[in-house]
């Protein structure tokens, strides 16, 4: 379950119990079936084509971008590209993620699907160092692509194309302890002795809130500091917990004052009528890492120029607002306009830090086997 679902889950009630599941699918009636670990949301009525033929388009993502509890773009998109474009859309929601596609290419199978929603630069390197065959294939013929912030493109063979951004940070609450808590403003601040075991972190093996932040830390440390940087937090008592869900519901419960998240979350809190003290936002050193999220045709498509409409029409700017608000993130076009109260809420970096897919490849895991291999050693 992503970030967004846990959040719904959560409510204005806390987010002790979230994890009993995301089954909803935002009222639409639909029937699933199972393929595998894949689900597919499959409409009851079938598009056609002029010739009588059914245009069926099959789009991979992760759950919560389709069944969330509360808010998914996954149904909107659903019903909103049914009626213009005469065709099915089935979401396919592997509990894997990509890891479902990548396994069934090490296996030679094919993928089963058009698209895939939801990739960023990390998972194309792994993606790309496991399979000898090319899962995805260059997105062409778009005529919005123009319209993508040039900062945000991660893929230099053009597969993959940015459709919404997060972004990062810190969250602190200014209530903790004697109720005057302020986060530091830079990465060396968090080692003063004043923060000791105040923040709360991700495995970077194995979340990727907690792997952003990494790199982070490699860009404001540099690869030849960012260890003994990492090692000064182990002694200042930051504690590293597997995922998100894990270290946000410890934040939740007041086990610490700082967690690394998004600098959306003040959007669920006003939502949620949370007080806003709790969900203060923090860019250390002026700057939090960009993960953009991005859509690629499967190389073995059965319909590639559906895919290519469905990607023109997620870069329109209505869709972009809508993808931001219903997914909790930032547009990845210039042209999307967002409404007054998530504007308002939705945070964004004085500068944003994001590593390209070339320098990933070349050191991704050696520095996160590197992190692992010093971190448990401390």
């Amino acid at each position: 379950m992503r970030r967004r679902s846990f959040l719904k889950a959560a409510g204005a009630g806390g987010v002790s119990a979230l994890l009993a599941g995301c089954t909803g699918t935002g009222g639409e009636q639909a029937t699933t079936e199972a393929s595998g670990d894949a689900t597919e949301t499959t409409a009851t009525t079938e598009g056609t084509t002029a010739g009588g033929e059914s245009r069926t388009l099959t789009v991979g993502t992760y759950g919560s971008f389709v069944d969330a509890p509360s808010s998914s773009p996954g149904p909107w998109l659903k019903e909103t590209f049914e009626s213009e474009f005469d065709a099915t859309l089935e979401w396919q929601t592997p509990d894997s993620g990509v890891n479902y596609y990548i396994e069934r290419g090490l296996r030679g199978v094919e993928s089963g699907a058009d698209l895939y929603v939801g990739l960023d630069a990390q998972m194309l390197v792994r993606i790309d160092r496991e399979l000898d065959e090319a899962l995805f294939s260059p997105a062409e013929g778009l005529s919005r692509i123009d319209d993508v912030k040039q900062g945000l493109n991660f893929d230099p063979q053009g597969r993959a194309v940015p459709y919404d951004t997060g972004y990062i940070s810190l969250v602190y609450d200014e209530t903790y302890g004697d109720g005057d808590f302020v986060a530091p403003e830079t990465f060396d601040g968090l080692l003063d002795s004043e923060y000791a075991g105040a923040l709360l972190a991700q495995n970077p093996t194995s979340s990727a809130t907690g792997q952003a932040f990494l790199l982070h830390t490699i860009d404001a440390k540099g690869e030849d500091g960012y260890l003994d940087y990492w090692a000064s937090l182990k002694e200042n008592d930051v504690r590293v917990l597997g995922n998100w869900e894990d270290s946000y519901n410890a934040y939740s419960n007041g086990e610490a004052p700082m967690v690394v998240s998004y600098s959306t979350d003040q959007v669920f809190a006003a939502e949620s009528g949370e007080d806003m003290a709790r969900h203060q936002i923090r860019f250390l050193n002026d700057q939090a890492y960009a993960n953009p999220e991005g859509m690629a045709p499967f190389a073995d498509a059965s319909n590639p120029d559906l895919a290519v409409e469905f990607m023109d029409f997620m870069l329109r700017p209505e869709v972009q607002a809508e993808i931001a608000v219903r997914n909790v993130q930032f547009p990845a076009t210039t042209t999307a306009e967002l409404p007054e109260d998530f504007a308002q809420y939705a945070q964004e970096p004085p500068e944003a830090v994001t590593f390209s897919y070339d320098r990933l490849q070349n050191n991704l895991s050696d520095w996160t086997d590197a992190w692992a291999r010093e971190f448990a050693s401390k």
